[in-house]
């Protein structure tokens, strides 16, 4: 037995589930004793079990020596993927219940802070005739909780600006936006028609988080890096609020929003074209090896 699948015909065609549970337990526990107790198995019937899991994935998943386990190569690549094989497991049961019960399983779409519930709407709105018995929910979520989130069943789908590929889900970009120009009504360059990104130079700009810890704040600092500079930036004090809260009080503060141009928050803002307006991603992300009415007409949208 090897690390690999040692050829295709060998490469089995199923799972099963409730091993690959037993196999993650046993993984995150101390020993093969304590796992087996959370687990209500016998410490025996738990090897057998993890040694059938490999002869069925003809896979080495644990090196052996002596009286230790200790996680193989193709080991720790199954656990990394675990979580969202048995998310997706448990996603079919709810819908298989559901299907017998005759009542459309609560679909819930999560997205992060910097993009607003009426975008969602708007992303929604071309397919709600079609979706009308289906019932929805949108909620906010931070996005280093995505993951999280989807493996837990709090959500089924998630929007997020730009565009993360590390993580071990699905995704397609459904959409994309405008960036424009937030400044108050009192800000130096309130009175212009357009601005370019090259004005904000001398200007403070606010975002959601810190650079490095957020792919859309470093998105919007590469668009500053293009024009030649290094933005000052300022972190919203009030996680989940829009930036208007923190610029509207400010004469020299700004942010790139979505907004539409024109006046908001009272007339306190004003919000600017861009000459080059730049467009940012809107990222669906959901977990692998499940299936979705609701989504699928969101994907297969974006790609037509």
């Amino acid at each position: 037995m090897t690390d690999s699948l040692i050829s295709s015909s060998s490469s089995p065609r199923y799972i099963d589930l409730r091993r690959l549970h037993q196999f993650v337990i046993a993984v995150d526990s101390p020993s093969l004793r304590v796992a087996a107790e959370q687990l209500f198995v016998t410490q025996q019937g738990l090897s057998a079990s993890l040694r059938q899991l490999e002869a069925d994935l003809n896979l080495e998943l644990f090196v052996r020596t002596n009286r230790t386990l200790r996680v193989s190569p193709a080991g720790a690549e199954l656990y990394r993927r675990a979580p969202a094989l048995l998310a997706g497991g448990r996603s079919a049961l709810t819908a298989v219940h559901r299907i017998v019960e005759e009542a459309p399983p609560l679909y819930v779409i999560g997205h992060t802070p910097d993009i607003s519930g009426e975008e969602v709407h708007h992303i929604l709105a071309p397919h709600l005739p079609a979706l009308s018995g289906q019932p929805l929910r949108v909620a906010e979520v931070y996005p280093d909780r995505i993951r999280q989130e989807l493996l837990e069943g709090r959500i089924d789908l998630a929007l997020r600006r730009t565009i993360d590929r590390s993580l071990d889900l699905d995704s397609r970009v459904i959409a994309y936006h405008t960036l424009r120009l937030a400044v108050s009504s009192r800000h130096p360059l309130a009175a212009r028609s357009v601005v370019s990104i090259a004005d904000l130079a001398d200007f403070p700009v606010v975002v959601g988080e810190p650079e490095h810890r957020s792919l859309y704040t470093d998105y919007l600092v590469a668009l500053c890096h293009r024009e030649g500079f290094q933005p000052q930036l300022v972190t919203n004090p009030i996680e989940g609020t829009p930036p208007s809260t923190i610029i509207a009080s400010s004469t020299t503060k700004c942010a790139f929003v979505t907004d539409p141009t024109g006046l908001t928050y009272g007339g306190r803002l004003q919000v600017i074209d861009f000459d080059d307006p730049p467009k940012v991603p809107v990222q669906a992300v959901w977990l692998p090896h499940t299936a979705s009415p609701v989504r699928d007409r969101l994907v297969k949208d974006a790609a037509d």
